[in-house]
């Protein structure tokens, strides 16, 4: 990111949820810097958010473009343990690893690292995933601060290496898999050729002579 872009990315609250048609708050704040997005496009940031991005920006301040969202309280996932299975999904999905579970096994959310970014609901293959209002009566910054936004973009950049390092290691381990799996495929074709040769000869061969 150039300097203006850093500069809004440190003004954006780093929920991490794509509202902004954007992959995450980095790629919304290099849009911005670019001119290729609006400043109205972070319901979470809120009529704040937006009054932050024009003070940077020079532009003026717009209301929440309405197919973007719109701005209200913070609000948290709620994992409903009676239906959940284990899937672990809505773990890939959380930008934040604030949900904690194993496969197979009942998964929770830890409150104070959800953002509210909703990602985990359609991830969700049972619908056992809720949002809970967290802040009623505050929405945006107001309901969300400095340090949070911090703390969720460290969770981000951690949840980011870890995806990272899981991808190494299944490319790593890609080819020790695939060995035995394509030994295992020549030997069918071998033995499916020899079968296949041992039913054409059977045919061809003129029956026995009678006694």
């Amino acid at each position: 990111m150039n300097g203006l872009a850093a500069r809004i990315h440190d003004a954006l609250p780093q929920t991490q949820c794509t509202r902004c048609g954007y992959p995450d708050c980095a790629g919304y704040a290099q849009a911005v810097a670019d001119g290729q997005a609006g400043i109205n496009q972070c319901p979470p940031g809120g009529a704040e958010g937006v009054a932050r991005l024009a003070r940077l920006t020079g532009r003026e301040a717009q209301p929440i473009a309405p197919q973007f969202g719109t701005e209200g309280p913070r609000a948290m996932a709620v994992i409903d343990e009676a239906w959940c299975i284990g899937c672990t999904l809505c773990l890939d999905a959380c930008p934040t690893d604030a949900i904690v579970g194993i496969n197979k096994r009942m998964h929770t959310v830890i409150e104070a690292h959800c953002t509210g970014c909703e990602l985990c609901i359609p991830a969700c293959p049972v619908d056992c995933i809720s949002l809970e209002v967290e802040t009623p009566g505050r929405s945006g910054w107001q309901a969300w601060s400095q340090a949070q936004a911090e703390a969720a973009l460290g969770r981000y950049k951690l949840h980011a290496e870890h995806r990272r390092t899981d991808k190494r290691k299944g490319e790593e381990e890609a080819p020790a898999i695939a060995e035995p799996q394509a030994a295992d495929t020549r030997r069918r074709s071998i033995v499916e050729a020899a079968l296949a040769r041992a039913r054409a000869a059977s045919q061809q061969r003129p029956p026995a002579a009678k006694p």
